[in-house]
């Protein structure tokens, strides 16, 4: 019985089975999907691509924006009619210093200092443990106010924890100062003030609070072997030592505050004789500000520069690639670029920032003349002074503008650029769904072309088979 060509639904049952692209074709379809799919993805590809300079561009610009806001904030402190009052202070003697800060002015003054601020120490008598129970002590401080204290117990221990954890003000260590007749330990209590200066005087009683308004509380430190070590005291200075304007000014501590606007005097020992404090301007630290501002122009300035330069790269095949830096033909970017510039080297009241030391170069930043900024500051401190004032204002109204988090124009190109980049994902996730769509269409087509290819070359096998059948075998004479 001639044999039957293989029906469709075996064709296509072995089809489902085995995988051979091409088999009965002789046709690589996979290469040919791939090649027809590179070819469709091209437009997604360009999207890709647009995503990728896109996010490059807004990290760029997002370093820029905190950059100028850094800016602006430092502008803000520099524009102050304070920014350049520094002044430096020096002592004609060791055993006393000075700062100065803001409203000191240039001078000079004479300081005695008589005595040095000190708290009160006091001790007890020697105990083994606590001569009254209940062990109350009540505390007087120097404007009359009563701290009364109750120890746990007769235990010394127990009386230093409670006056150390009282509102009292002092402080209370053991000391152990030998044995008595029967070989126990003997202690004094040592109670210091916590702070220094008259005003941390105290007095201590045996008794309670109402005892002592009684007048019936025995005073502690007046009993024998008790004693005040230190009394507590105000440090003191005089003014002008020696003349008929002599003045005495005191301190709880050892830290005269703003003897002078803004500048403060440190005593560490007693003067024999007046020591001189000179207050002079510290044209080193007023440089240092203006520079630091010019350094953080320049340091955008450059920044923006590199993000507009263009590079460029030559292949091995000698094929040369040009990149765009992400600043390339931003007219933002550049708008921004000169009112910077212009905020920091326009002229004030017709006169150029470059006599105070702020120049504009021909690479187009701004350097810092230090020599010439000191020599403009000693001439005419005050018109140096405003005028840096008001370039540093305009800095900072003019940074303010640009990267304000809300309104400003750097901050809005941030945004704009971030919903394109979300634009473009969201055209590329529908492409993604097309090319999805479109790959499997061309796997069908080239699967029914094998399916089809496989049939008919199954059909000619089987006619040829039976052609063959049906011719005669040749008979051999």
């Amino acid at each position: 019985m001639p044999s039957q060509p293989p029906s469709t639904a075996e064709e296509g049952s072995i089809m489902t089975g085995i995988q051979l692209p091409g088999l009965s074709t002789g046709l690589d379809t996979t290469s040919l999907i791939t090649a027809l799919m590179n070819a469709a993805s091209a437009p997604k590809v360009t999207l890709q691509n647009k995503v990728t300079v896109y996010n490059s561009k807004i990290s760029s610009l997002q370093t820029l924006n905190n950059q100028i806001s850094g800016l602006a904030t430092l502008a803000q402190t520099d524009a102050q009619p304070a920014a350049l009052q520094t002044f430096a202070v020096s002592s004609s003697a060791a055993g006393v210093t000075a700062s100065a800060g803001a409203g000191a002015v240039a001078g000079s003054i004479d300081v005695s200092i008589d005595q040095l601020a000190q708290a009160q120490v006091s001790v007890t008598a020697a105990y083994t443990v606590w001569p009254n129970n209940p062990p109350t002590l009540t505390f007087v401080g120097s404007t009359g106010s009563q701290t009364e204290v109750t120890a746990a117990s007769t235990n010394l221990d127990d009386v230093v924890a409670a006056i150390n954890s009282s509102s009292a003000g002092v402080i209370a260590q053991k000391v152990a100062v030998g044995q008595d007749g029967s070989g126990s330990t003997q202690y004094r209590l040592q109670l210091s003030s916590v702070s220094t200066g008259a005003s941390g005087a105290f007095q201590v009683y045996q008794g309670s609070a109402a005892a002592v308004s009684a007048g019936t509380a025995p005073d502690l430190l007046a009993q024998p072997g008790a004693a005040t070590i230190k009394i507590a005291q105000d440090a003191q200075a005089t003014l002008w030592a020696g003349t008929s304007a002599a003045q005495t000014v005191t301190s709880t501590s050892n830290t005269f505050s703003d003897l002078l606007p803004g500048v403060n005097v440190t005593a560490t020992a007693v003067t024999s004789g007046p020591a001189t404090l000179t207050m002079t301007q510290d044209t080193k630290a007023a440089s240092a500000t203006a520079a630091a501002l010019v350094s953080q122009l320049q340091n955008i300035f450059q920044y923006i520069a590199n993000a507009q330069a263009a590079s460029s790269s030559t292949a091995s095949s000698g094929t040369v690639t040009t990149t765009l830096g992400d600043f390339t033909a931003d007219s933002n970017i550049r708008s921004i670029n000169d009112q910077l510039m212009s905020a920091a080297t326009d002229p004030v009241n017709g006169l150029s920032p470059s006599t105070i030391g702020i120049n504009i170069t021909k690479d187009g930043t701004v350097t810092f003349d230090s020599t010439k900024f000191v020599s403009a500051l000693a001439s005419d401190p005050t018109g140096t002074q405003s005028m840096f004032a008001t370039i540093a204002g305009r800095i900072q109204t003019t940074a303010t503008q640009i990267s304000d988090p809300y309104t400003g124009t750097l901050t809005a190109e941030v945004t704009n650029t971030q919903s394109a980049v979300k634009d473009f994902n969201n055209q590329i996730d529908s492409w993604n769904t097309l090319l999805d769509a479109r790959q499997a269409a061309l796997q069908a087509q080239f699967a029914a072309l094998e399916t089809t290819v496989n049939q008919l070359n199954a059909q000619g096998s089987y006619l040829t088979a039976q052609i063959n059948a049906m011719t005669p075998p040749t008979s051999k004479n």
